[in-house]
């Protein structure tokens, strides 16, 4: 601090080729060096950048002072490039492929490789470097490799692989063995293939530190349970743990030695029935009678759990906090008789099985709740019944009594105007908004929703992403109108089955002045609107479009070409389903993407066949 505040920095010696620092706007020398005091503290990303551009010493302050980076497209720049921005980084975030990713909506060799990332990594191009945090991109086990023998993976605290695919255990051996100073090891619902059990053994083994572990919902099978209780044994800060498949019953130990447990999630109830000589089947809840949780747990998540094994949460349910029972076997009034049981919940996760009557007994008892997710169930799942559906009423009741909420995501099966006009009404704290119409059911109570929507946005003022999937009919162009209107902070947006014209993305892409990345599905707009409303939206970075009015050869796409813009495509095409249950075979259409986003790396070079770049020069005159 001293010899900052010795330095005069004087912002007229130049500008960075980026900035507007002139002499004309420049301050004095002290309060330059109250700035640079200052900005090593400033942690939000759009606060740093619009410092470092005053001059080129704020510049070169952020740059040596930035700890982390979220890089939300892997294409959008080089690790070449980040490196000479931030040398001194020590936490990075990147995404790979885009989310369609996680809907199989896109190959699975589309893109998204982690391998130059880490390359970067491994030859000390960051040497503060202690989290990495990689999401859908595709990792192998050289690449993992590679990280366990760099000098950054002996100090590496966090490794992130957040639905990843393409390593296998082989590579994680390498992570357990070498990289001992791990204290976050996180790949829930990676696709990675397991060739044997060692790698958890290595990590139990070699690692003293471990505070966060999770490979939920992962094909990680061969869990040896004295492994994880060795963990719980070894590192005495771990918090937070889920798992794969491991029957609960077999964890007793790791529960008696995990005392600082804060969390866990996985495990399965597996065991048989067993019959004793009459033929009388036992209790299903008697093997896990001697389960007792750590006095510490707040968060719970227990997969394949049925009515009988619902008493297991029992003795902690009133000091849960956060509740996933997205995997377990319970019906609506499971639901209900276990929410009654905790008041103090902040986050859930459940399916639509929780039904109406599940959301006005979470109103009911757990008014703090601040997230809440109702993700969609099979359609013909057996443990479904007859109240499972979520619908305006339901949501009604939880916007009345629930007013902490910020976090909603749900899949209703019917709605109506008022229902979001009374979200707008009480949810006041709601910053991310995500709702999906089911086509289950022929007829929609209220339709089109442009009056709800315009009042949900009106009075939830704080909302930064937002997601509105409906059907046709669901919204006209006057009510994606009301979005681009109203959404003046939003920056992330998905829009499903919404317009009836190129009149609603016009009308919709005049507003909507902070939105940097826009996805769309099943939309009516022809490729000439969807340029048009790109130049339009003047912070759009990233734009995705699966379902659309394709012309025969996308000269229309023209319309948005410009410097840094790359526009990637992937053609329609048809392919056959088969049905072997019913032995029939169909033909499905795969119907066109349109990926585009602004990038300082150019066009990539690692894209499979069935992705097409868009060249401006193939439609010039001869």
């Amino acid at each position: 601090m001293e010899e900052t505040n010795s330095k005069k920095i004087n912002c007229t010696e130049g500008s960075s080729s980026s900035g507007t620092g002139s002499s004309s706007s420049s301050s004095s020398g002290p309060c330059d060096t109250v700035w640079e005091c200052v900005i090593p503290y400033v942690s939000d990303p759009r606060d740093r950048a619009a410092a470092s551009q005053v001059c080129k010493r704020w510049y070169a302050i952020d740059a040596l002072t930035r700890a982390h980076v979220t890089i939300a497209f892997c294409y959008s720049v080089t690790p070449q490039i980040l490196s000479r921005r931030f040398p001194q980084l020590e936490s990075l975030k990147l995404k790979g492929k885009p989310r369609a990713a996680m809907f199989n909506l896109i190959d699975e060799n589309w893109g998204g490789y982690v391998a130059p990332w880490l390359n970067q990594v491994a030859i000390g191009s960051f040497p503060k470097m202690k989290a990495l945090h990689f999401r859908r991109m595709i990792v192998s086990d050289a690449d993992l490799e590679t990280l366990a023998n760099s000098k950054t993976g002996k100090s590496l605290e966090v490794l992130k692989l957040d639905k990843c695919s393409g390593f296998s255990t082989d590579g994680l051996l390498h992570i357990g063995r070498l990289c001992r100073n791990l204290r976050t090891l996180y790949m829930e619902e990676s696709m990675l293939v397991e060739k044997d059990k060692e790698w958890l053994h290595e990590l139990a083994s070699n690692n003293s530190v471990l505070e966060n572990l999770n490979f939920y919902m992962t094909e990680l099978a061969q869990v040896k349970p004295g492994d994880i209780e060795l963990i719980a044994r070894t590192c005495k800060s771990l918090v937070s743990v889920k798992i794969s498949d491991c029957d609960i019953s077999y964890l007793v130990g790791f529960f008696r030695a995990a005392s600082s447990l804060e969390e866990f999630g996985g495990g399965s109830f597996s065991l048989p029935l067993q019959q004793n000589t009459e033929g009388v089947f036992s209790d299903p809840f008697e093997p896990y009678a001697g389960v007792a949780f750590p006095p510490k747990l707040c968060g719970l998540g227990l997969t394949y759990m049925g009515k009988a094994e619902m008493p297991v949460i029992y003795p902690v349910a009133s000091k849960l906090k956060k509740l996933d029972l997205l995997y377990s076997l319970l019906g609506t009034e499971d639901h209900c008789e276990l929410l009654k049981r905790c008041p103090n919940l902040e986050f859930l996760e459940a399916r639509n099985v929780i039904g109406d009557r599940g959301l006005e007994v979470l109103a009911q008892f757990c008014k703090g709740i601040k997230r809440l997710r109702i993700e969609r169930g099979a359609d013909e799942q057996e443990m479904e019944d007859a109240e499972g559906m979520v619908t305006q009423r339901g949501l009604i009741a939880l916007s009345q009594n629930c007013l902490e909420l910020e976090y909603l995501a749900v899949y209703v099966s019917d709605i109506t105007n008022s229902a979001l006009e009374c979200i707008g009404t009480y949810s006041k704290n709601l910053s991310d908004f995500r709702l999906v119409l089911l086509d289950r059911e022929e007829i929609i109570t209220d339709l089109p929703l442009d009056n709800g929507v315009r009042s949900l946005l009106k009075g939830c003022d704080k909302l930064r992403r937002f997601a509105l999937y409906l059907r046709l009919g669901g919204l006209t162009d006057v009510g994606l109108s009301y979005i681009g209107q109203y959404s003046p902070k939003i920056r992330w947006m998905l829009l499903g089955y919404v317009g009836e014209s190129d009149k609603g993305i016009i009308e919709f892409s005049k507003g909507c002045p902070s939105l940097q990345k826009l996805e769309m599905r099943g939309c009516c707009f022809s490729e000439r609107a969807l340029a048009m409303a790109v130049l339009q939206l003047t912070s759009l970075r990233y734009l995705w479009v699966q379902g659309y009015n394709a012309c025969g050869d996308g000269r229309d796409l023209l319309t948005m070409v410009r410097a840094n813009w790359n526009i990637e495509l992937i053609p329609a095409r048809r392919h056959f389903v088969h049905d072997d249950e019913r032995g029939t075979v169909a033909i499905a259409e795969d119907h066109a993407h349109i990926l585009a986003y602004y990038s300082l790396a150019g066009e990539r070079n690692d894209f499979p066949n069935s992705v097409r770049m868009f060249d401006p020069s193939a439609f010039s005159n001869p």
